[in-house]
C-alpha cells in the first residue's frame, strides 16, 4: 500500500497532471509547468497527507517505515509531521497562488534531498525505507531541476 501511495503522488498524479495541462491549453513543456504540478502532487498533497498521519498515528512512520521501536520516538515523528503538513500546505496553496510555486519547489528540493540522502546513509535500511529513500531522490532532483530551469 506505501508503494503505490508513494508512486501515485510521486509520479503518477504529477506526470498525469502535465499531461493533461498540455492537452487541454496547448502549452509547451517547461520547467514552471513541471514544478506547478510536482509541488501541487509532491509537496501539497503528500506531504500534507503524510503529515496528518505523523500528527494522528506516529507510531506507523516510527515502528513500520524508521523501524524505531521506542515510544519516545513518537514525539519527534509527530514533530515531523507538523513540518509535513505546514510544507504540504504552502504547496497546496500554489494552486491559488502560483508565484509561490518556485520558492515551494526550492523547499521540496531542499527536504526531499537531505531526506533521501538521510535515509541513503542508514546502516540499516529496511525495504519502506529504501521505498522512501528512492522516492526523495527522485523528487528532490526533479523540484532541483525545475527550480533552476525556472529562474533562468
Amino acid at each position: 500500500m506505501y508503494l503505490a501511495v508513494v508512486v501515485t503522488f510521486m509520479l503518477v498524479l504529477p506526470l498525469g497532471s502535465i499531461g493533461l495541462s498540455l492537452a487541454a491549453t496547448g502549452a509547451t513543456l517547461s520547467a514552471a509547468l513541471v514544478a506547478k504540478w510536482f509541488v501541487i502532487w509532491s509537496v501539497g498533497a503528500r506531504l500534507s497527507l503524510a503529515g496528518f498521519r505523523q500528527i494522528i498515528q506516529p507510531r506507523y512512520t516510527a515502528q513500520v517505515i524508521l523501524s524505531l521501536e521506542h515510544e519516545e520516538s513518537h514525539l519527534l515523528v509527530r514533530e515531523l509531521g507538523f513540518a509535513n503538513l505546514a510544507l504540504g500546505i504552502a504547496g497546496l496553496a500554489c494552486w491559488l497562488f502560483p508565484a509561490w510555486v518556485p520558492a515551494v519547489a526550492l523547499a521540496g528540493a531542499i527536504f526531499y534531498c537531505l531526506a533521501g540522502f538521510n535515509h541513503l546513509v542508514q546502516p540499516h535500511r529496511g525495504k519502506l525505507e529504501s521505498i522512501a529513500m528512492v522516492s526523495d531522490l527522485f523528487v528532490g532532483l526533479v523540484f532541483a531541476t525545475a527550480f533552476v530551469g525556472a529562474i533562468e
